[in-house]
């Protein structure tokens, strides 16, 4: 089963966003729709070949809704995700799955802010509310050997690490 995570541009809705429109409503209307992060629509599909093809078929969305896509594919890692780019690559036999570990995005993985939980009017902490833990500053990575490299943009509790082609990597976008 392959994974996809779509991550909302900060000022909108995501999930609002792609819920309020009939195409990308009946697009979703199959998956079980979960927010593993602030602000996230993740899905489980059949193969990568699906995710893709939802993506595909989301894509007007995406490019005003989107910060970023992430799809998961086991066969590829358990634990690293590939971009949106990547895994068609990597769908359509364009770049071999040892290629595609050298460059990567590193998300820190943030608690949510203290400001999201409001106080009483004695100051005493409201109770903390389910919210998932939020996406920070993406920090782009070259894998040289088997360690990554720390994280060090922010103090955080976890990562997510997110594999890019070449062109992700180096600023340019490809067609």
């Amino acid at each position: 089963m392959a994974r996809v995570c779509i991550v909302g541009t900060p000022e909108a809705n995501l999930r609002y966003e792609l819920l309020s429109r009939e195409t990308a409503r009946n697009a979703l209307a199959t998956y079980d729709l979960r927010e593993p992060f602030d602000n996230t629509v993740a899905v489980e599909t059949v193969s990568l070949g699906a995710a893709v093809a939802l993506l595909n078929d989301l894509n007007w969305y995406l490019v005003r809704f989107a910060q970023d896509v992430f799809v998961m594919e086991p066969s590829v890692s358990d634990t690293e995700w590939l971009s949106r780019d990547l895994a068609a690559a990597l769908r359509d036999n364009e770049v071999e799955d040892d290629e595609a570990q050298r460059f990567l995005k590193i998300y820190g993985v943030a608690d949510p802010d203290e400001t999201e939980n409001p106080t009483s009017e004695d100051d005493d902490p409201q109770p903390a509310t389910d919210q998932p833990p939020r996406l920070v500053e993406p920090m782009f990575v070259t894998r040289t050997g088997r360690d990554l490299p720390e994280y060090d943009l922010r103090e955080v509790e976890d990562t997510v690490t997110v594999r890019v082609t070449e062109a992700e990597f180096g600023g340019e976008k490809q067609r």
